[in-house]
């Protein structure tokens, strides 16, 4: 049998969030009432004339410079001419073969191996309008009718396409999950699959193994999740190897993913690219981004995903925490660094915040940013707990007496009296008194049961009601029964 390897690339199309469309002044806006939002220009009418979105060139250089570009010192537009219902003048404006990024890579982590995923391009284009089909299941297979909202139609649209670098179907989901990752990062697109504002298409071919030859091309669509993305990739992997093994022949073409039945269905014939026959757009003159525009957008880039995650493992997390950790909300990745400068370690503020603070936001139902919680709070809880000022169960109903406005960790843990009984000689009456009380107990641990200690060491936390420091009553008791 045949031994074969697959060979993946993905197209992303991020939907910019600027307060207008690529190419006309209409609003930008997700929900809306349907064709409210439109014009002239985005409606294709005859004599409208487009003019470009600063504010949209901005952003697609931002993220090329964050997946490591080069930007094209000229850039210009073309139109992809094709004809579908949502596309009102029978073309998009797009970029051919002068794109405003290209070659750059993208590094992404699967099973511990960082695997460097190249990019091909990026450029920048207009939306389409969306097209909503209406009957059972909402498919175009299935449809009674078809009806057309053109409020999407010109919105800045950037397609980010990868070198087909992508290995297996967990790898292309770890690089469609980095790149949403530094997409919402760089605040260019709220970046939501269930909206539609990002997009992942899949080219999928297999070939022999060590063969260099790519085998038939097919692109995968109609995956609105992560989950959807890895599942259509496996199936369409074991798809194609069943057919060539079988003694079929692959043709290219466009295939639809059914979440439901968990299988590809097919679409259309692939279009190559002179089949768009793309033209120099006659409206729009060349694009110059000198080299003084590009610096001014690399100085204002963020602190990237991949960055933060590794500033994490360095300040004391283990990979897993720092992922966790990295895609928190803004307001919660800026109180752990708060926590950490004001001396809390690492792995104790994360595990605050990844657990019984995000549990209180929850149920709260509190936005992270106005979260009642100061770096410093927070570190001095963390402290008091390793310290054993007070104990981990204490120390919840302390955080949850700060998050209500009853005052810093300590104030609130006096006032309620938290504070755990440290001292060796206040306890060693209570454990006195408790062997004691308990002679079969102590008759039992003699006799090689040593189980018996967590029995004391609860009997001594009812006399002392709940405030002893169970970690150093565990050793009073040990001492004495072995003494």
């Amino acid at each position: 049998m045949t031994n074969w390897e697959p060979v993946i690339g993905i197209e992303v199309h991020v939907e910019l969030m600027t307060s207008s469309k690529m190419f006309c002044g209409c609003a930008v806006s997700f929900g809306d009432e349907p064709n409210t939002n439109v014009c002239p220009v985005c409606l294709g009418l005859p004599g409208a004339l487009p003019v470009p979105n600063r504010t949209a060139i901005d952003w697609i250089m931002a993220i090329g410079l964050a997946l490591n570009c080069e930007i094209s010192e000229r850039s210009v537009f073309h139109r992809k001419n094709y004809f579908y219902a949502d596309l009102p003048k029978n073309y998009q404006i797009s970029q051919f073969d002068v794109p405003v990024c290209r070659e750059g890579h993208l590094d992404v982590v699967v099973d511990g191996e960082t695997r460097r995923i190249g990019i091909e391009r990026a450029h920048m284009e207009e939306d389409t309008g969306k097209s909503i089909h209406v009957g059972v299941g909402g498919r175009i297979h299935a449809a009674e009718s078809t009806l057309l909202d053109f409020n999407r139609s010109g919105v800045p649209l950037v397609e980010i396409v990868s070198k087909p670098d992508i290995t297996s179907a967990a790898e292309a989901r770890a690089y469609a999950q980095e790149l949403r990752s530094l997409v919402a990062e760089l605040g260019v697109s709220d970046a939501r699959l269930e909206e539609g504002s990002i997009r992942f298409d899949a080219n999928v071919s297999v070939r022999p193994a060590g063969r260099e030859e790519y085998g038939t091309k097919v692109e995968i669509k109609n995956m609105n999740s992560f989950r959807s993305l890895e599942r259509a990739i496996a199936h369409e992997i074991e798809r194609q190897i069943e057919v060539l093994e079988s003694g079929g022949v692959l043709v290219q073409e466009t295939r639809h993913w059914d979440e439901e039945s968990a299988v590809t269905h097919s679409m259309r014939t692939k279009e190559g690219s002179s089949d768009y026959r793309y033209f120099t757009e006659p409206d729009l003159v060349p694009m110059h981004m000198d080299r003084s525009w590009v610096e001014s957008i690399r100085s204002g880039l963020p602190e990237l995903p991949a960055a933060r995650r590794s500033r994490y493992v360095e300040a004391g997390l283990e990979d897993g925490q720092a992922g966790v950790m990295s895609d928190a909300p803004l307001a919660l990745r800026e109180l752990f660094d708060s926590a950490i400068e004001a001396g809390a370690p690492a792995r104790s503020a994360a595990n605050w915040l990844t657990g019984e603070v995000t549990a209180w936001l929850r149920r709260t139902e509190t936005d992270p940013d106005a979260l009642p919680l100061s770096g410093p709070q927070l570190a001095e809880l963390v402290v008091m707990v390793d310290d054993r000022t007070v104990s981990s169960s204490a120390a919840k109903e302390v955080l949850e007496g700060v998050l209500t406005g009853a005052g810093g960790p300590r104030d609130v843990a006096e006032s309620r009296d938290l504070i755990q009984i440290s001292d060796t000689s206040a306890l060693e009456a209570a454990v006195d008194e408790t062997l004691a009380a308990n002679p079969d107990a102590v008759a039992n641990f003699q006799a090689g049961e040593t189980k018996v200690v967590g029995f004391l060491v609860g009997q001594v936390m009812r006399a002392t009601q709940g405030k002893a420091d169970p970690k150093l009553v565990n050793e009073l008791l040990t001492a004495k029964l072995q003494g």
